[in-house]
């Protein structure tokens, strides 16, 4: 509503006088009623809290229940185990969690600790908390905003809104503009300024409207507070494996009960022996070694710069399909950059230029006299733009500081947002040259004279089309467009009104903020991948479609869509339609959140990246959002789950091969822990089936599934990554862990496994009759030691150990190494054969052992050959 309304109608509506600003009664009075201009926050997460989030789980709820059986049983040494791995699993997450949630923190430090009012008619700085609504602010260069304002005087004033906007260029401001259309973007309110932004050139003043949280940046602040957390692909099916297991090993316990009833058997012994089997059944170590190894790839990831603030982040990355990318910042420099000049009826590049050449050389010279920025040793203050000129005489060693003090500045004209023109005049020799750089319609209006290989000669209308034709190529490729003229005076008295008028037109000079150069192969990259990348910016639609045409983005501008269109339709119908555009421009915050929540909606997973305040409400509302880490504010890095360190687009690419590599060895951990677990129930219910003796006692099940399982699924986890992963299409998020035949492939080898047991326990009471010890033992050794070899076929479904490479993955090799060295000291140290209730096995007994125990192994090898020779 301000913005829609004159100056001195907002200053009625407030009852200010701009002359005096309030009195300090009417503040106080104010500031009881409104509040303190100060962002809220939510309460945070005790560590307490955040330890009971990480049990909350149903995998967790199972494995309490088998410590409470366990208990109950008098097996008090596995009931301690279990609830360590559960403690294990626990803290590993308080560490990574702790850190986060810190996004309206950061917000809150972005706010001006300090600003300057006028009140009772005399200037004066309060700390921003006592700024209230009718507060008259006064603005200079170098300060920022302590809250939303209505611009009521300004002169020659720009404001950096690049962190809501995502325009790499500071916003021209003008207090006497009054906006008609309420519904506009942030970038187009001309006169209004927003708190947290910095005032880059000019000074103003400016009338409160809003603080704290109805400010723009209170809006992002809200949005951040009320989305939820969401959770992963990885957690979603960890949470249905929990559900299945649990069910599953309730229904172990009736089955086994109901058979036990009919054998006519005692029934609290076989009620003991069921609840083992389903024990059995339950892989305890499988969320704390999926912990583990979503921590080690964490680690990996910090070296290839990337740090993940929440574990199951890695594991999404694998899974994206959409990566929406800001564009100022992440798929550009940030930087503002000459591209192309227009000098003696030429368009040429910027690298083409040769300054041996006097009209070229002009052209430079005077784009850095007429220029209020400086660059020197690597530091650079001022316009962007005018950066970018400053920048552009470096590339050929022409210096400002080295021309000013040649040609030092005599007087000037300061560009106004009126004229759109400055002028310096600078001494030469004997005389004085006037140079005037600025907007090329207004430098047309000015010029008579034209500079054309050397030869001054008159500028036609036919001639000033000509340049009109080349300042239009250039804006067609989105470059920035700056003109040049100038004129020789003999005396330097001459007056103000007539330094901009008949000019001599040098050129023009074209800039953009470009792409970054490794971002284009990145891109391609992820379309090889199937990965869809979208560009989300607050930019301008052609200055947007122009880097997404050079990136590989978008190839055509009916592909992008403007905030303002985006606003014309529902929830619904916008989701019908998103997936047919690449580029979406001139957004908002609000804009950004839909975009991303759309594309969810089609069951996509998708990744948001951006650096800017106006990129923290997509960030959070993304699957994984990633924020830059160099250029990044503190609001977005606290909202991601993902922080680039090096603020590279193609480390997200990196991340996201990590990501899959992970999700791969994830999964091997999983079908491996429960391939052997089902190893064991096969052994177990085959025995009770029929009246057997059992072949495993509680304490092997638990140490196996603790122990010798434990170390080789962990190793799995580390396995060294499959460059391939990037040549196929992101997983589906709703698939299976058991997709592709997985659960086929784990029943067999379940079988295999509680077959080769059992086997074992059988051969045993046959060559020592009357020796349950005996027979147990050989079972309890070929289960561990069956496990451990299988880990060697887990590596890879399709290619055999040989093809990948035996000593590719040490630690699993020393893993195997640790748990046939473990379970020889559990044999032959009488203390642990006490506790564990095993037989000293002979030279024979070993042999037999070893080669049953390779059956399951040589079964898997021997089946890739046939299959994927």
């Amino acid at each position: 509503m301000w913005l829609n309304m004159i100056s001195q109608e907002v200053l009625k509506e407030l009852n200010v006088d701009p002359n005096t600003g309030l009195s300090e009664l009417e503040a106080k009075s104010r500031l009881e009623k409104y509040g303190e201009n100060k962002l809220t926050s939510q309460k945070k997460k005790s560590i307490w809290q955040l330890f009971l989030s990480q049990i909350n789980d149903v995998m967790i709820y199972i494995l309490l229940g088998a410590a409470i059986i366990s208990t109950f049983m008098h097996e008090y040494s596995d009931a301690v185990v279990i609830l360590l791995v559960i403690l294990i699993n626990a803290l590993i997450g308080v560490v990574q969690e702790s850190k986060a949630e810190k996004s309206l923190e950061a917000l809150k430090k972005l706010s001006t600790p300090k600003a300057i009012v006028k009140r009772d008619g005399i200037i004066k700085e309060i700390p921003s908390e006592e700024v209230v609504v009718g507060d008259i602010i006064i603005l200079d260069a170098g300060r920022y905003l302590p809250a939303d304002l209505r611009l009521i005087e300004s002169a020659n004033l720009k404001i950096d809104e690049s962190a809501f906007t995502g325009e790499s260029v500071p916003a021209e401001k003008d207090s006497n503009i009054t906006i008609s259309n309420e519904n506009v973007p942030i970038g187009d309110m001309f006169n209004m300024a927003f708190m947290s932004t910095l005032v880059t050139y000019g000074r103003g003043t400016g009338v409160v409207v809003n603080t704290g949280m109805k400010t723009e940046i209170g809006k992002i602040a809200d949005l951040l507070s009320k989305e939820e957390d969401n959770t992963t692909p990885l957690q979603r099916r960890l949470a249905s494996l929990g559900k299945f297991l649990g069910f599953g090993a309730v229904g172990i316990c009736v089955l086994i009960f109901i058979i036990s009833m009919f054998q006519g058997r005692d029934w609290f012994e076989m009620l003991l022996t069921a609840i083992s089997l389903a024990v059995a059944a339950i892989p305890e170590g499988l969320p704390a070694i999926v912990a583990i190894v979503l921590a080690m790839g964490v680690q990996r990831m910090i070296k290839q710069n990337s740090i993940v603030k929440k574990l199951p982040a890695v594991e999404t990355l694998g899974s994206v399909n959409i990566i929406c990318s800001d564009k100022t910042g992440t798929l550009t420099l940030n930087i503002m950059t000459i591209k192309k000049c227009c000098i003696n009826n030429n368009l040429i590049s910027i690298d083409d230029c040769k300054l041996d050449d006097d009209d070229t050389k002009l052209l430079f010279e005077g784009m850095i006299l007429c220029n209020d920025a400086t660059s020197k040793n690597g530091t650079k203050t001022g316009d962007p733009t005018e950066i970018a000129l400053l920048d552009a005489g470096i590339k050929y060693d022409l210096y400002k500081e080295d021309l000013i003090s040649n040609h030092s500045r005599i007087d000037e004209i300061p560009f106004d947002s009126d004229r759109k023109l400055m002028t310096t005049v600078n001494k030469y020799d004997s005389h004085f040259k006037v140079f005037t750089k600025g907007a090329i319609d207004n430098l047309l209006k000015i010029s008579t004279k034209i500079l054309l290989n050397g030869k001054i000669i008159d500028f036609t209308q036919e001639r000033k089309d000509e340049i009109l034709n080349f300042s239009n190529l250039m804006s067609d490729e989105a470059l920035r467009v700056l003109g040049l003229s100038y004129k020789d005076i003999q005396d330097e008295s001459i007056s103000i009104n007539a330094l901009e008028k008949d000019l001599i037109f040098v050129g023009l000079m074209g800039m953009i903020d470009p792409p970054r150069q490794e971002v284009k192969p990145s891109i391609a990259l992820c379309k090889q991948a199937g990965i869809t990348p979208i560009m989300i910016t607050g930019d301008h639609k052609n200055t947007a479609f122009a880097i997404a045409s050079e990136l590989g983005i978008a190839n055509n501008i009916n592909q992008c869509m403007t905030g303002a269109e985006i606003d014309t339709y529902s929830d619904n119908e916008f989701n019908d339609l998103v997936s047919n555009y690449k580029v979406f421009a001139r957004v908002s915050p609000e804009n950004k959140v839909k975009i991303v929540k759309a594309f969810k909606s089609h069951g996509n997973i998708v990744s948001m990246t951006g650096d800017g305040v106006n990129d923290a409400p997509s960030l959070k509302a993304a699957d994984i959002g990633v924020a830059m880490g160099i250029t990044g504010t503190d609001v977005a890095k606290g909202a991601a789950d993902m922080i680039l360190t090096d603020d590279n687009f193609t480390t997200i690419v990196a991340a996201v091969e990590e990501g899959r590599n992970i999700y791969t060895n994830i999964r091997k951990s999983i079908i491996f822990l429960l391939s052997c677990n089902l190893g064991e129930i096969v052994t177990l219910f085959i025995a009770i089936l029929f009246n057997l003796a059992p072949p495993l006692l509680p304490i092997h099940i638990l140490w196996v599934n603790l122990i010798t399982d434990s170390f080789p699924a962990l190793s799995l986890g580390v396995d060294p990554k499959d460059s391939s992963v990037m040549k196929y299409p992101p997983r589906d998020p709703k698939e299976s862990l058991f997709a592709e035949h997985m659960g086929l492939f784990l029943g067999i080898n379940g079988i295999l496994i509680g077959g080769v047991t059992l086997a074992a326990f059988l051969l045993g009471e046959r060559l020592y009759p009357g020796s349950l010890v005996h027979a147990q033992t050989l079972a309890f050794v070929v289960l561990s030691f069956s496990q451990l070899f299988f880990s060697l076929s887990m590596r890879n479904r399709e290619r055999t150990l040989f093809n990948i490479g035996v000593f590719k993955n040490k630690y699993l090799l020393s893993s195997i190494l640790l748990g046939i060295c473990i379970q020889l000291l559990i044999i032959i140290i009488p203390f642990l054969a006490n506790v564990f209730n095993v037989f000293i096995l002979s030279a024979r007994d070993w042999g037999l052992v070893i080669c049953i125990s390779l059956l399951p192994f040589i079964f898997n090898e021997l089946f890739k050959v046939i299959k994927y020779r």
